[in-house]
């Protein structure tokens, strides 16, 4: 598995020397974007605006736009410097909380970590904390030169790492437009639909769950390979429009309801 990042976690004065490794992984399917007449992959150049030329990588600085067309040059000596002093190889673990006390709407990526060939007796000790005390660890780390919140927690027998997002990058609910403040579900409705969600539920299996469209463009991409018709499966018919809620609730229902196990002939009728 690919490090993608080398340094230690340390907790009070316990230092583990670790590595990170990317936890999951992206299997979307890049298509590539051609020249319709002669199917030559397309190529993008960077062209300057107001000159309208071509220009080279060592012709590009890097700016922040703090107001239209205004905008402050930063060189790249002074991000470099910048980058060094904040270039901290350590998962500093700063508080230990309740994991249900974070929102899933902060996390960002997770990394698995693993401990370097020194490590491993601080890295179960840290493990086996965790369990022990139901805690997770929040952390800070740097990673390509941007600080990032994390938090440390047990995942099966490893420890992952997970970046989260700061409070000021979690946009405001309030500036959502059209969430419906007044309660206008009647209490049959919400019964209903109470009902719906007890008979739907049941063990997480994320094995369940699949890419039913990675899996059928890649079906289309090879037929397409070897030159045969592929047609539409019909299995995932858009269903018909329902309007009244409380019919696709009781439809939904009648579709989730097991079938009424069949009655044993008694034994009277079955000797007639």
């Amino acid at each position: 598995m690919h490090t993608v990042w080398k340094g230690s976690i340390s907790f009070g004065l316990v230092n583990i020397p670790v590595k990170l490794h990317a936890a999951t992984e992206n299997k979307d399917i890049k298509l590539r974007q051609l020249h319709k007449t002669c199917h030559t992959p397309i190529s993008y150049k960077k062209v300057c605006e107001g000159c309208q030329k071509e220009v080279k990588d060592e012709d590009i600085v890097k700016a922040y736009e703090y107001a239209k067309n205004k905008f402050v040059v930063l060189d790249r000596e002074e991000l470099e410097n910048l980058r060094k002093e904040n270039q901290d190889k350590t998962v500093e673990i700063i508080d230990f909380v309740q994991l249900t006390e974070i929102d899933p709407i902060y996390f960002e990526r997770t990394y698995f970590l693993s401990p370097d060939a020194t490590g491993a007796k601080a890295y179960t000790l840290l493990r086996h904390t965790l369990e022990q005390s139901g805690k997770i660890g929040v952390a800070k780390i740097t990673i390509r030169s941007k600080e990032q919140l994390a938090i440390v927690r047990v995942y099966q027998h490893a420890l992952v790492m997970e970046t989260i997002h700061y409070p000021d990058e979690v946009r405001n609910v309030r500036d959502v437009p059209n969430i419906p403040e007044e309660d206008t579900v009647g209490p049959k409705e919400l019964k209903t639909a109470l009902m719906l969600v007890d008979q739907l539920t049941t063990a997480f299996k994320p094995e369940k769950y699949t890419d039913d469209y990675r899996t059928a463009l890649m079906a289309l991409i090879e037929a397409k390979k070897s030159n045969r018709t592929v047609t539409p499966n019909e299995k995932h018919a858009p269903p018909d429009n329902v309007t009244d809620l409380m019919s696709a609730l009781q439809a939904s229902l009648d579709k989730t309801k097991k079938p009424a196990p069949r009655k044993r002939a008694s034994k009277a009728k079955k000797n007639a």
